[in-house]
């Protein structure tokens, strides 16, 4: 996984970067529609994160190959996005 991240770490700050400005120019969700759509995308976070740890209790990775680096990637990607999302929405604005 270290391996990963340091391969992998400009699509990171990407990623948190772009998530804080998704998270600063929207705010927190404000309706209900808004709230299910974003407890969705943690869902989503959550379940390609299981997958992608779900064969490190055995040593071996859940998806072997190009396909797994893949998922892994995406999870690590997907999880800094919504990080970044949180951490611009709980800034507070001017007026």
């Amino acid at each position: 996984m270290l391996l990963l991240v340091s391969v992998a770490w400009p699509g990171l700050l990407a990623a948190l970067l772009i998530g804080a400005g998704t998270g600063r120019w929207a705010g927190p969700p404000a309706g209900r529609g808004p709230r299910v759509a974003a407890a969705l995308v943690v869902l989503l976070a959550l379940a390609a994160g299981a997958a992608a740890l779900a064969g490190l209790a055995a040593g071996l990775p859940a998806v072997p190959g190009r396909d797994g680096f893949r998922l892994e990637t995406a999870a690590l990607m997907l999880a800094a996005y919504v990080v970044g999302c949180l951490i611009g929405a709980a800034v507070p604005r001017r007026a």
